[in-house]
């Protein structure tokens, strides 16, 4: 094992390992949540990323995306962490997609081609195309419910969506997942009641009441709770 995996290597073993560096894992959206997912499974070891984000770096994202530096505004977030997985884990194989992913860019993706999906994205359509394209190719999926307009990271948890509580988005998928037949998503979410934003303040200059406000610990939180689980399925890891 390569010396910058090897206190990875300590915990969940060679065998593990080299599940991780076989494996190909798509991340959808990378930005306050999925970078964190990103970066935390470069870091341990994944053999193969696909990311999927059409949106570039901005001054407001600076507070909580890790991709997010002052060299990077302007670029692509998925060239962006293409840059620091390569950085971090060069022999990781890397194919962006600046796609805003929608039912009708779906079929751009093979879902049979990845072992692993993560749903880190905002948009309800989205995020239902995604969890049911992933089941019809038989590929496990975790999907990110609400991390904005929060500030207790210690209120995550994992749980199946039918499980969930509290927070809004969960309700809509619970919703729509029972309308569709799914039996059961696994998914990270958070069950502190969300705060409504300062009034007159928006990251985009405008005074949309849906921009919700947030910081750099609670969306990093989420995404490396994500990354632990898809790890520990990977490799099939259960604390003995």
């Amino acid at each position: 094992m390569r010396e910058e995996f090897i206190r990875t290597e300590m915990i969940f073993g060679e065998t593990a390992m080299k599940k991780l560096a076989a494996s190909r894992v798509a991340v959808f959206g990378v930005g306050g949540v999925g970078g964190h997912v990103v970066e935390a499974l470069a870091r341990s070891g994944i053999g193969a990323l696909d990311l999927i984000d059409n949106d570039r770096v901005a001054p407001s994202n600076l507070n909580r995306q890790i991709v997010a530096t002052q060299s990077t505004i302007g670029q692509f977030k998925t060239e962006a962490a293409e840059r620091r997985i390569h950085d971090i884990s060069p022999d990781c194989e890397v194919r962006t997609y600046n796609t805003f992913f929608m039912p009708d860019t779906a079929d751009e993706f093979d879902f049979t081609q990845y072992d692993y999906v993560v749903d880190a994205i905002d948009t309800v359509t989205g995020k239902i195309e995604i969890i049911m394209r992933a089941k019809a190719a038989g590929v496990p999926v975790i999907s990110s419910m609400g991390a904005g307009n929060k500030v207790d990271p210690t209120a995550f948890d994992v749980a199946d969506i039918y499980k969930t509580s509290v927070c809004p988005l969960a309700r809509v998928m619970r919703r729509e997942m029972k309308k569709r037949g799914v039996k059961a998503l696994k998914v990270v979410y958070s069950k502190e009641e969300a705060l409504t934003p300062i009034a007159g303040l928006c990251t985009d200059g405008g005074s949309r009441r849906s921009t919700p406000g947030s910081n750099a610990f609670v969306p990093s939180v989420a995404g490396l709770i994500i990354a632990g689980e898809v790890i520990k399925e990977l490799t099939g890891f259960s604390r003995k």
